[in-house]
């Protein structure tokens, strides 16, 4: 029977069913959590002895920086100089042998080297980011089988949702928002005329200039702003003709989910959308930019993020951050348009 901390995960991930049914030597490298039970369940391994379960002990010890990567299976001196190191450095009687009190501080000290990866991290990432950072997160709550999608270095709904959870069942998991978005901004400005100057000029014309202006927008503060980070959300999610959720979208399907997120109804199809909003004289967050594709007409969409960027579905790579200056698009796009409510 497995223990509370077995069924927890076990029930968290998608290998329940399968898990239930199953030899554990099936599945024993789908989640660290099963990979902890096989090694707690041989009570001691020795030097001199070969299998699976030392294959598993060397990948801890690396994980804890102890070895190096060559996870052949040979409990060899290495391996046993990598416990009796790491035995010292826990108070451990030194004897170069997995044992039990020597395994279950391996597994201790993983649980909370990947736990204070989650802390650390995550209040420093948000929906849409990618990179570096986003991996290590996806991996540490892989461990303990809250993100069950693959580790692929994008902060899409998944990793959202599996933090959410984390947050839930341990402190110190902050959820942070999308930054701040910059965008650029036009405004007229009147230019006050003397007596003097009103005198020579006819009709008392006032002068007007452009000026740009580049300002902060807080993006729990504006429509625009909420859609935007609520899209983010969904980066990495595939492309899928005719995909209305989060399982895959189409382009207009992504849009129209995304609006309704924020109590918007829209059309569902690029054409329809194109004759629902306003057209506009100049791009804000949130508005609508579209494209002419494979058909007269418009036939490809996204949303305006700021910066001379757009979130979309594209059939390529699914929801993504494009440029408007990207080569392709840019002799295809055909105008920007807003929804008003």
């Amino acid at each position: 029977m497995l223990n509370g901390t077995m069924e927890h995960v076990v029930k968290h991930s998608i290998l329940y069913s399968y898990v239930l049914s199953q030899p554990l030597v099936n599945y024993v490298d789908a989640y660290p959590e099963l990979q902890n039970k096989l090694l707690i369940e041989t009570e001691q391994l020795e030097f001199g002895e070969h299998g699976e379960s030392i294959k598993l002990l060397q990948k801890k010890l690396n994980k804890l920086n102890y070895t190096d990567s060559n996870f052949d299976g040979e409990f060899s001196e290495m391996t046993a100089h990598a416990l009796k190191n790491f035995q010292a450095d826990h108070n451990i009687k030194i004897n170069g042998q997995a044992d039990e009190e020597t395994i279950l501080a391996l597994i201790e000290t993983e649980k909370d080297l990947y736990l204070k990866q989650v802390q650390n991290l995550s209040s420093e990432v948000y929906p849409g980011l990618t990179g570096d950072k986003i991996e290590t997160i996806q991996h540490a709550l892989q461990y303990f089988g809250y993100y069950k999608g693959n580790v692929d270095g994008i902060y899409g709904p998944l990793t959202k949702e599996a933090l959410i959870i984390a947050s839930g069942e341990h402190d110190g998991i902050k959820l942070a928002e999308a930054p701040a978005v910059k965008v650029k901004t036009h405004k007229k400005v009147k230019e006050e005329k003397s007596e003097d100057s009103v005198s020579n000029e006819q009709d008392n014309n006032e002068k007007e200039e452009e000026v740009n202006e580049v300002k902060e927008v807080d993006v729990k503060g504006i429509n625009g702003g909420n859609l935007v980070t609520e899209a983010r959300s969904f980066i990495g999610v595939p492309y899928l003709w005719g995909g209305t959720t989060p399982n895959g979208f189409d382009c207009s399907g992504f849009i129209q989910y995304v609006f309704n997120i924020q109590g918007i109804e829209t059309p569902r199809t690029v054409s329809d959308m194109w004759n629902f909003s306003t057209s506009v004289e100049s791009k804000s967050v949130g508005d609508l930019v579209f494209f002419e594709t494979y058909k007269p007409g418009p036939s490809h969409m996204g949303i305006y993020i700021g910066d001379g960027k757009f979130i979309h579905a594209s059939e390529s790579s699914g929801v993504q951050i494009t440029e408007l200056e990207n080569s392709y698009w840019k002799e295809r796009y055909i105008g920007v348009k807003r929804v008003i409510q």
